[in-house]
């Protein structure tokens, strides 16, 4: 449950960061085609788009938020020992 709770913060962050560096890589590319800025600006995309999409299937493969049952759970009950007559 904490993992995908913090899967859900970081999404945007990451799409946040795949859409700055598409436009970086947009603007290097309009300025100066092949350069070496474009090609981290292009890099960077890649990565910050890989993150997006792992982040979002793993999400997705995980199931809605509520699916998962009770937040807290109780503590397991111990069955009572079994006490023998004493002979």
């Amino acid at each position: 449950m904490r993992a995908a709770r913090q899967l859900r913060r970081i999404r945007p962050v990451y799409a946040g960061g795949a859409l700055l560096w598409a436009a970086s890589a947009a603007w290097a590319g309009w300025e100066d085609p092949g350069s070496r800025q474009m090609w981290v600006s292009v890099f960077f995309l890649v990565v910050f788009a890989g993150l997006l999409s792992m982040t979002s299937l793993w999400l997705l493969h995980r199931g809605p938020a509520d699916a998962g049952g009770a937040v807290h759970h109780a503590a397991p009950r111990r069955m009572a020992a079994r006490r023998q007559a004493s002979a």
